[in-house]
């Protein structure tokens, strides 16, 4: 099974993720960490996204590593935010990537969360969610995060935000049949307890 997670930054798809993944038992995929992994790579040595894409060896897990060396810390700072929504603007960068996110997907069970995977890499997720949140609730958690002014933030995530949405290739937008799931106000246990409620009911409905 496949739990396919969407959202635009700040909604809470990787802390629901990764949550939702332990609770069902599931294997949890952090595409984004990809794309935060190619753009520290084009950050540090410049480069051609779509080439790093294709060449770099990408490991998730509990840590991020890049060719063997542990980027979980790096791969949040904010100039690496900034480069991934560059990358993920790529189209031959994104069908690299989508493509290593489909083998991966194609066995197993998996919550896997990002920016387009129900509606491009995974539209045949059994269960998909579309996370969102008030704009500022969203700034308000990534400079918590990240030890930075909300306002800024915000900017910056409004810029971003409307960069995703208008790409030409797999831009931010809910799948036709994705339950959308509003996070503004809810604990992390109350979203996770919504999913893991829709993935039981799809297994019935499979079965």
């Amino acid at each position: 099974m496949v739990i396919a997670i969407d959202g635009p930054a700040g909604a809470g798809k990787s802390s629901v993720a990764r949550a939702a993944a332990e609770r069902l038992g599931f294997t949890y995929l952090d595409t984004g960490a990809m794309y935060r992994a190619v753009a520290l790579r084009t950050v540090d040595g410049g480069g051609d996204p779509a080439e790093i894409a294709r060449s770099a060896r990408i490991e998730l897990g509990e840590r991020v590593t890049l060719d063997g060396e542990d980027v979980s810390e790096r791969i949040r700072e904010p100039r690496v935010s900034e480069a991934a929504s560059r990358v993920s603007s790529d189209p031959a960068a994104r069908e690299a990537l989508d493509e290593q996110q489909r083998r991966m997907l194609s066995d197993g069970d998996w919550v896997a969360e990002g920016r387009d995977i129900g509606t491009v890499v995974a539209p045949e997720a059994e269960v998909k969610v579309f996370l969102t949140a008030e704009p500022a609730e969203r700034a308000r958690r990534r400079a918590a995060e990240l030890g930075s002014d909300p306002e800024v933030v915000l900017r910056e995530q409004t810029m971003r935000d409307e960069r995703d949405r208008n790409r030409d290739v797999g831009p931010l937008a809910p799948a036709r049949d994705a339950v959308p799931v509003d996070t503004t106000g809810l604990t992390l246990d109350e979203v996770v307890e919504q999913i893991v409620t829709l993935a039981v009911e799809a297994k019935e409905l499979a079965s």
